[in-house]
C-alpha cells in the first residue's frame, strides 16, 4: 500500500485521511501496535492525544503504550522484538542497517536543541563562547553539539570543545545550573530550551542553524518512529494507519490551544512556559516530503561521521539506504 509524495508532504493530507471525531472504543479485531517510549518523554504528548481522541481506533489500530526508563532500554526492546515501534534518531537506524539490521524510520519531529544564554548575557555570537563554561546534554557525541562544533569550526575557525570549558550532564541538572548562573551557556534538548526561554533565556544558535549552514536545505527530523521493515511489510496497512493517527494528532496539536491546556498536567507546564512549549512543538512538526528530509539527512550524516567518527556511526561513512521508510517516498 503506497502513499504518494504529495500526500505525505507536510502530513496535512494524511491528517485529513481519517475521522477526527469522538474517541473510539478498543476493538479486539483491530491490530494492536506496541509503542515503546520514555515515561516522561515529549512523545507522550502526541500519544496521549491519539489515545484521548480515539485517533488510533478511528484509523483501524489500537496503540498500546509501553514505558521505559531510558533510551537504551527502548532500543534493546525494539531489537528484541518486544515492541513494534519506538522513537529514535536516524543515525542509530542507519547504523543498525549498516550492520545488517532492517530498522527504518518515519519522521516524527524536527525540533532540536540550541545553545541558550540569559537575556542579559554578554554572549552575542558563537565566538563569544571561547573561554566560557558551556553545559552540554547528551555527551560528546550528541548530534546537536557536533553540528554546532562543525559550524564554529567552519565559520569562525574555533574548536569549541578545546577552547571552552565543557560540562556534560543530565538535561534537568544543566538547566538548573544555567538558571543559577553556574553556566555561561547551555546546549539542551528542545523542550528544556523552551522552558529556559520562558524563564529569561534566549537562543544563541540552534542545531537547525548549524544543519542548514552545513548543507541541509530545510528542517530535518531529529527523531522518528522506528520499526522493522519486516514488521511493516507484514503489517503495512496497520503501519500506515498508525502514521495517519500520528499525523492527525499533530494536526490537533498544531491547531488547538485547548488540546494543550488539556495536556498541561502531562507536560508539567502552565502559563508562559506551556505557551512556549506549544509554539516550539508546532515549529517542529515535519512539513517537507520525506524524500527531501532523507536527502538532507544523508548530507548531515557525512558531516557527523567526520566529526564523530567510528564511535558515532561505526564503519559506515554514508547513511544506509532505507533508513527512511520507503513507503512514504513513492
Amino acid at each position: 500500500m503506497n502513499i504518494s509524495r504529495r500526500v505525505f508532504c507536510g502530513m496535512a493530507l494524511l491528517a485529513a485521511g481519517g475521522p477526527l471525531g469522538l474517541p473510539g472504543r478498543a476493538n479486539a479485531s483491530v491490530p494492536k501496535i506496541k509503542v515503546g517510549v520514555l515515561k516522561f518523554g515529549t512523545v507522550n504528548w502526541e500519544l496521549d492525544t491519539i489515545k484521548h481522541n480515539g485517533l488510533d481506533v478511528a484509523n483501524g489500530v489500537e496503540v498500546e503504550i509501553v514505558y521505559f526508563a531510558g533510551e537504551d532500554a527502548s532500543n534493546v526492546a525494539m531489537l528484541a522484538g518486544e515492541v513494534d515501534v519506538i522513537v529514535s534518531d536516524w543515525l542509530w537506524v542507519s547504523r543498525q542497517r549498516s550492520e545488517g539490521g532492517d530498522l527504518t524510520l518515519v519522521p516524527y519531529s524536527t525540533a532540536v536543541g540550541a545553545i541558550m544564554v540569559k537575556q542579559d548575557s554578554a554572549i552575542k555570537a558563537v565566538p563569544d563562547l571561547v573561554g566560557k563554561k558551556i553545559g552540554v546534554t547528551g555527551g560528546p557525541l550528541d548530534k546537536s553539539w557536533l553540528l554546532i562544533q562543525g559550524l564554529a569550526r567552519r565559520d569562525n575557525g574555533i574548536d569549541l570543545a578545546a577552547e571552552s570549558e565543557v560540562v556534560f550532564g543530565a538535561p534537568a541538572l544543566l538547566s538548573e545550573k544555567a538558571l543559577s548562573g553556574e553556566l555561561d551557556a547551555v546546549l539542551n534538548f528542545w523542550h528544556f530550551c523552551a522552558r529556559l526561554e520562558a524563564n529569561g533565556f534566549r537562543r544563541l544558535v540552534g542545531a537547525e542553524d548549524a544543519a542548514k549552514a552545513l548543507g541541509a536545505s530545510g528542517p530535518v527530523s531529529a527523531l522518528g518512529y522506528v520499526f522493522h521493515d519486516k514488521w511493516a511489510s507484514e503489517n503495512t496497512e496497520a503501519a500506515m494507519n498508525f502514521v495517519r493517527a500520528s499525523a492527525q494528532a499533530k494536526k490537533r496539536l498544531g491547531e488547538s490551544d485547548a488540546e494543550w491546556q488539556r495536556l498541561a498536567p502531562i507536560a508539567r507546564a502552565e502559563g508562559r512556559e506551556l505557551e512556549v512549549l506549544r509554539d516550539r512543538y508546532r515549529e517542529g512538526i515535519p512539513k517537507r516530503p520525506v524524500a527531501e528530509e532523507e536527502s538532507d539527512a544523508a548530507k548531515l550524516y557525512e558531516v557527523l561521521a567526520e566529526l564523530g567518527g567510528d564511535k558515532l556511526v561505526g564503519e559506515a561513512r554514508k547513511m544506509a539506504p532505507g533508513t527512511f521508510w520507503a513507503q512514504l517516498k513513492t
